[in-house]
Order: C-alpha cells, then structure tokens, then sequence
C-alpha cells in the first residue's frame, strides 16, 4: 500500500509498478504513498531514534561515606494512547524506479472487501504510530502530493501491526536490505473502505482554519499535519477528529 519517507502519502517512497500499475493494498498488499509536504515513503523527517526512549540510571557515590546509591532510572514520560489517525497516499500516477506509486482512496474501494495492507512505511515514528493502531480504529485517507491534497474519506483499522512483506521483496520500491527476516524493522496494519466524506476537504481549508485556531485557539491547533507535516502517518487527537468530520456539513471556506 503505501510507503514513508516525506510525503509520499501512502508509499512514502513509492508505490506501484509501471506500465503495470500496482494497487497498494491488494488483499495482501497496499502500498502507502508518500506525504506530499515530501513525498513520502521514508519519512525522512523521522528520526530513527524512537520517541519515548527510557533513559539509563547512574549510581552515584556517596562521598565521604563510601555508599553507593542507585539514582531511580528516568522514566520516559508515557507516550500520549491515539485512536484516529490520518494516513495519506498518492492518487496520481507517479513512476519511481518504474514502478507506479499511485493509490487513491478509490483504488482501496476496487479491493476484495475493500480491504488492503497499507505497507511501505520507511519512517520509524511513523511505523510506531501504526503499531499502535487497534483494530476498529479509524483513519482519514488523505490525498497527498498531487494537485490538490486534502482528506477524501474514512477507513477502518481491520486488522493490527504485523510484518511489512515488502521490505524483503527486491523488486519491490520498499525493499530495505538491512531489514532482516529474524528481526524485521517495518510493520503495517490493514485497512478498509469506511465511506467518503460528504465533500472532499482540501489541505488549503484546513490549513487557514488550523492558522485561525494558532491565533484564538481552537481544535487545530496542533494538528500534526502542520506540526509534523511530512509524516505518512500521523495521529489524532478525538477533538480533532471529529471537528475534521464536522466540516463536510458546512461549506467551504
């Protein structure tokens, strides 16, 4: 399905094959495509050092005395628990290595049960983020790096973070030769068509609403796709969920 690396939406790197075009998500695959800040597929913008990382103890010698004591080891503050989500992919033809990366919301809709994997994300925050996923979870699918990026619907988390198969595929635009069977360093979860949202709701409406929500304060305030923009995946708070999903009754900005 879809891959990590900036903005390749889906595929953050890449997705699909040309002349042969290859769905991202069929039955067993679905590329992600990359965020179209930049063009995902690695997310790039990730660093691999994943968030939350605990922080090591030092014992201390007591001085005078002698004694050692053992400092209590840091704790890592507790990684906020998500449950919307907002994934993005490619639905324009875009050849990467002679593969076609393209995935849109309705390719997903032409899979068996409208079912496919969302596989090759490259970032690992954004790999986190869909290992945190839980089945019934449920995601807009974003349209990105195409003429005009914006959420076109709803999906559903059906199945949990398990290994991306793709990162062992040589010719597969995922493959990641470091990546090794008995320690696998990418995962990704399925998905299914939910519906479309009653108007597509495009990046330059939400973008003037989360500057207006800056300035007053509101919903958007911190919505990661403007704080975390080039990531594929990225988390939602339930207050911005359903303020994104309330828009598509009202009229566009």
């Amino acid at each position: 399905m879809r891959g990590e690396c900036y903005d390749m939406t889906r595929h953050d790197v890449t997705e699909g094959m040309a002349p042969k075009m290859r769905t991202r998500g069929t039955t067993r695959t679905l590329q992600s495509s990359n965020d179209e800040e930049t063009k995902t597929n690695a997310h790039s913008e990730d660093s691999p050092l994943e968030v939350g990382q605990a922080v090591r103890g030092k014992r201390k010698g007591s001085g005078k005395t002698g004694k050692q004591e053992s400092s209590k080891a840091k704790k890592s503050p507790e990684r906020p628990q998500y449950c919307h989500w907002l994934m993005k992919s490619e639905p324009e033809s875009r050849l990467e290595n002679g593969i076609d990366v393209k995935f849109g919301i309705e390719d997903l809709k032409t899979l068996p049960n409208q079912t496919g994997c969302w596989d090759g994300v490259r970032n690992y925050q954004a790999r986190n983020f869909m290992r945190d996923m839980k089945e019934g979870q449920h995601a807009f699918f974003y349209h990105s790096n195409c003429k005009e990026p914006g959420i076109a619907g709803v999906m559903k988390i059906v199945k949990e973070s398990y290994v991306d198969h793709t990162q062992f595929d040589k010719k597969d635009v995922h493959y990641d030769a470091s990546s090794k069977a008995d320690n696998p360093k990418w995962s990704m979860v399925d998905v299914q068509f939910e519906r479309m949202l009653k108007r597509f709701i495009p990046l330059s409406e939400l973008k003037k609403i989360h500057l207006q929500h800056k300035v007053k304060g509101g919903s958007l305030n911190g919505m990661a796709l403007f704080t975390r923009a080039r990531l594929s995946v990225q988390p939602l708070t339930t207050e911005e969920f359903e303020f994104v999903l309330s828009l598509e009754d009202n009229d566009p900005l």
